[in-house]
């Protein structure tokens, strides 16, 4: 693993600490400092919307260039920084993180995640990554090649990093991680190549992991990994097909979009297309192929399933539930409802 370069300047080291002592209270009130960016989608109901009102249409015509900083990479650049305390906490291209002085692009400490090269034959859409978690003192990265880390947010030096994946399998992991009483969620990518999704959850502190939750069943003849399974199994109908859909993976991965609601304490998910992409092959038999193509509701301590509300049951023409999730209270027929919306394909 390549070390964090370089140690972050003279005086930066308490900033960092700081601006990297995020928790579940300060995001529950992030309006309370909405000069900051505390979590992916701002808030845990990842609605994305800043209450800061300077920049307006009056005034967006005034703006102009301040300070840049060259990630020297001609990839995509997909994440949304964490921004706290004037320090911004950003990833890049093979899963590179960096931590930079938000009002002068000053370069406090970047991480290479010292992805293998062939790894990117296994990213369906470029060697992007969307963007990291911080928590506590720490700043949470999923890697291409599908690992978790940890690093100290002080000297981007890792703390611990554990694989989430099957390395014989083309699995990637770009999306976000997010954290929810101490536990940090990862999910992965791969549905086009043939993988079965699935989310893990992992302790923010050690690294260990605390469950995972499958969110299509493997081979039937083996004992399901949960009760949600058990009920999936008769919506996969493959028999005398040309392939069996737990040899293909069956997809359903978790490639980014998730929500938590610390009301009622329920982490919701977007699920992805069937694997392969057409239910003709997959699943000749028919079937609505539980849980691709879903939006999960799951209790995050245990990870057991709560309800689900399949988008495009069946999904043969990767419509996908993957685009992001939004909650909010909103008004219908006169009366207020706690809602979760998303425009899926």
């Amino acid at each position: 693993m390549a070390p964090a370069i370089p140690a972050a300047p003279a005086g930066a080291s308490q900033r960092l600490a700081k601006a990297s002592e995020i928790n579940g209270d300060r995001i529950v009130n992030a309006d309370s400092e909405p000069q900051n960016w505390l979590a992916h989608g701002r808030t845990y109901g990842e609605q994305r919307f800043s209450p800061l009102d300077k920049i307006n249409a009056d005034t967006v015509k005034t703006l102009a260039p301040s300070c840049s900083y060259a990630t020297n990479t001609i990839r995509g650049m997909e994440a949304t920084p964490i921004i706290s305390d004037g320090i911004a906490f950003v990833s890049g291209t093979w899963s590179a993180v960096y931590a930079i002085d938000a009002k002068t692009c000053e370069e406090l400490w970047t991480f290479d995640a010292a992805v293998p090269g062939e790894t990117g034959r296994k990213a369906c859409c470029d060697v992007v990554n969307r963007g990291v978690a911080v928590w506590k003192g720490r700043v949470y990265v999923g890697t291409l090649d599908g690992r978790l880390v940890a690093l100290d947010a002080k000297t981007g030096e890792t703390i611990w990093d554990v694989n989430t994946v099957d390395r014989a399998k083309p699995y990637t992991v770009t999306g976000a991680p997010r954290i929810v009483k101490d536990m940090v969620i990862i999910g992965n990518g791969g549905g086009e190549l043939g993988v079965r999704g699935y989310i893990t959850a992992y302790d923010a502190k050690t690294g260990s992991q605390k469950w995972r939750f499958y969110t299509v069943p493997g081979d039937p003849r083996l004992t399901p990994e949960g009760e949600h399974l058990v009920k999936a199994i008769p919506t996969w109908k493959s028999e005398g097909g040309q392939w069996k859909y737990w040899e293909v993976g069956g997809g359903g991965t978790v490639w980014d979009s998730m929500a938590y609601d610390p009301e009622l304490d329920l982490l919701y998910i977007g699920t992805g297309n069937g694997s392969p992409w057409s239910r003709h092959v997959r699943s000749p038999g028919g079937g609505d192929n539980l849980y691709i193509s879903s939006i999960l509701a799951i209790q995050p301590e245990s990870g057991e399933l709560v309800w689900h509300y399949q988008t495009t049951p069946g999904d043969t023409w990767d419509y996908t539930a993957t685009q992001h999730l939004i909650l909010t209270d909103y008004e219908i027929d006169g009366q207020m409802h706690h809602v979760i919306m998303q425009a899926p394909k």
